[in-house]
């Protein structure tokens, strides 16, 4: 009897412990997913709708068995397409859905999920909210793993309609799809949970683990153009190597998704052990003390210090994205070959110039889409600054709001024309010609991206607590780019987005009013958002 006693005493004791430790989730994770309750729709629902349109558009590209059959024997032999989309398993629809865009939405559930993590972890210790949270009663381990069940959240629901939504084109498939792109999400879910609590920064956070990402995409990308069957060490080294190698749609490897959750669950243990050795609000690699290196005498200066990492990283993704596109161009011209149907998508995205000068035109609309991404993120730093209290005290001092603000714009806007130079260099080397149309093409993507800026700095500087949705204006606008011209949306709808009224060059006529008008908005929207910050209180 005692012995009995004796045994279960420590059993009780470990339970009790472990159920202290996770103490309040349940709240923290409605607290979450409410906070989310804008986020996490509209980044599923922009991946799901991505994923779903994909069946009729390729129906619609390659209609006929010998049209898919011919496209497989193509992409067999075109390295540059491989290493952009990754080989092809099987000719039916529901396999080139996933040979198309499965790469990418598993990327999207990657970063949707990263976000997530990092927002509800080391967001919540760098405001300081994090510190009242836990000053009642609340587990070391409960803001942790109600990030993660956010995380697993949105990608359940994601996964679920991707299912639904396919299940048409073969059930076993469309699950082995959803389950794959969701567990990609908890892998960069469980990474970005080990990452906070390795750094002081959110900031840093969100930015390595996008490293990680972009990683994975540039070794799964070398081994896919190394084989045509994603057969590659590279390829398998990389997560999302191990989304494509599942084969949904193309005789199955389940054993693929056991690869996922195992890792997965190691770097979850990792996390939640990481977890239980720190004080709040400490990291294990903390940040080095000052005295800074270098002038920070003004408000600029400081911005830069701030932001000059993100600027370095988006500047060589960008040199690199452009070589990979321009090293392509004469691949992707063969691959279309006489579809008329690939002809008619790549003519609506990049004009009616010539196929390799609309090819072109189209890739670089696509880089100009994303530099989207990053003028919308570098001007949310401003956001960032004044809630997390960091911008009161530079404030406090003799710097104007102004001069505060004007710091951080040049580095958006003069960073997006960075970005898009560099591109347009990539791309030149990688076509090896026509390097001054290249590059104007690159740049007359600017007062499109500048609006969409614009559009950032008005949403701070009038609504601070909906500065969020520039992301949502930012997200808009690329799926109307991306999946706009393949579902043959009108041409009225395209023309909401910026960029629908740029010049399509090189090949087309350069028509200077359109540009002079999106500069125009631009400034006025950049204005008025300046003007709003000048006389609003500052948020905290």
């Amino acid at each position: 009897m005692t012995a009995t006693a004796d045994t279960a005493a420590p059993a009780h004791a470990a339970r009790s412990t472990g159920s202290r430790q996770l103490a309040g989730t349940g709240t923290l994770l409605r607290f979450a997913l409410r906070r989310d309750r804008a986020l996490i729709p509209v980044w599923v629902a922009v991946n799901a709708l991505m994923v779903l349109s994909m069946p009729g558009t390729i129906k619609g590209l390659y209609g006929t068995a010998a049209e898919r059959a011919d496209l497989m024997r193509q992409m067999e032999t075109n390295a540059s397409l491989r290493a952009l989309v990754g080989p092809v398993f099987d000719d039916s629809l529901g396999a080139l859905t996933a040979w198309r865009v499965g790469l990418y939405a598993g990327a999207l559930a990657a970063v949707m999920s990263l976000l997530i993590v990092v927002r509800h972890t080391r967001d919540e210790e760098e405001s300081g909210r994090q510190e009242v949270v836990a000053s009642g009663m609340v587990g070391r381990r409960a803001s942790l793993t109600a990030a993660l069940l956010a995380a697993a959240v949105a990608n359940a629901v994601l996964a679920l309609l991707v299912f639904v939504g396919l299940a048409g084109q073969g059930a076993a498939g469309a699950f082995a799809l959803g389950l794959g792109m969701a567990g990609i999400g908890m892998l960069f879910a469980t990474m970005a949970a080990i990452v906070a609590q390795l750094t002081e920064s959110a900031r840093l956070a969100r930015g390595l683990t996008a490293a990680v990402l972009g990683g994975a995409f540039v070794l799964r990308a070398a081994g896919d153009s190394a084989t045509d069957d994603g057969s590659s060490v590279l390829t398998w080294v990389s997560p999302l190597g191990w989304l494509e190698n599942l084969r949904a749609f193309a005789g199955e490897r389940w054993w693929v998704l056991l690869l996922i959750a195992g890792a997965t669950v190691a770097q979850g243990a990792v996390a939640y052990a990481l977890a239980g050795r720190r004080d709040l609000g400490m990291s294990f690699l903390p940040t080095r003390p000052g005295p800074a290196a270098g002038r920070l005498r003004t408000a600029g200066a400081l911005a830069w210090r701030l932001q000059r990492g993100g600027v370095l990283g988006w500047s060589i993704g960008f040199f690199l994205a452009g070589v990979v596109y321009g090293g392509m161009t004469e691949g992707a011209a063969d691959l279309v070959g006489d579809n008329e149907q690939a002809r008619e998508i790549i003519e609506r995205m990049g004009g009616q110039a010539g196929l390799t000068d609309a090819f072109v035109s189209a890739m670089i609309g696509m880089l100009g889409l994303i530099a989207a991404l990053y003028v919308v993120a570098s001007v949310l730093r401003l956001s960032g600054e004044e809630t997390s209290g960091r911008a009161e005290p530079v404030l406090a001092g003799a710097v104007g709001r102004l001069r505060w603000a004007a710091g951080h714009l040049v580095i958006a806007f003069g960073g997006a024309a960075l970005i898009m130079l560099l591109a347009g260099l990539g791309f030149a080397a990688g076509y090896g010609q026509d390097f001054g149309a290249i590059l104007g093409a690159c740049l007359v993507q600017l007062p499109a991206v500048w609006v969409i800026g614009g559009a950032a700095v008005l949403l701070h500087g009038l609504l601070p607590r909906a500065a969020v949705a520039g992301w949502a204006v930012a997200g808009a606008v690329l799926l109307l780019g991306w999946v706009g011209p393949a579902l043959d949306v009108p041409q009225s709808v395209l023309d909401v987005s910026p960029y629908g009224h740029l010049p399509k060059l090189p090949g087309g006529e350069m028509d200077w009013s359109p540009v002079l008008v999106l500069l125009v908005i631009a400034a006025a929207l950049v204005g008025a958002g300046l003007a709003g910050l000048r006389r609003r209180d500052l948020t905290t």
